[in-house]
């Protein structure tokens, strides 16, 4: 089992930065693929960003590439997802996610998810 817990949410206007942690426990960190997805009003949960369990691959959304960088550091078995130039359009709720399989798993179907944290981007 891995227990993940999102911080880091909060309102931002257009064109700032926001910092997103999620915090993992229970198991070997290292072992796992990390993502994050969001869930925007009235939309169905989508992939945003992913890392394999070595840190060495990422992988990204058309839509936050250049913008958003997803990292880990395995000593605070935390993963980040850094965010800027936010645009409204990022608005969402935003989930942690972790797979054993690999991030090719974390980005689809994912087998640990936390609880989510809001992101409002707003003038």
């Amino acid at each position: 089992q891995v227990q993940l817990v999102e911080s880091g949410g909060g309102s931002v206007q257009p064109g700032g930065s926001l910092r997103l942690s999620c915090a993992a426990s229970g198991r070997t960190f290292s072992s796992y693929a990390m993502g994050w997805f969001r869930r925007a009003p009235g939309q169905e949960r989508e992939f945003v960003a992913g890392i394999n369990e070595s840190g060495g691959s990422t992988s990204y959304a058309d839509s936050v590439k250049g913008r958003f960088t997803i990292s880990r550091i395995y000593a605070k078995n935390t993963v980040y997802l850094q965010m800027n130039s936010l645009k409204p359009e990022d608005t969402a709720v935003y989930y942690c996610a972790a797979d054993y399989r690999g991030i090719a798993y974390v980005r689809s179907v994912p087998n640990y998810w936390g609880q989510g944290t809001q992101v409002t981007v707003s003038s």
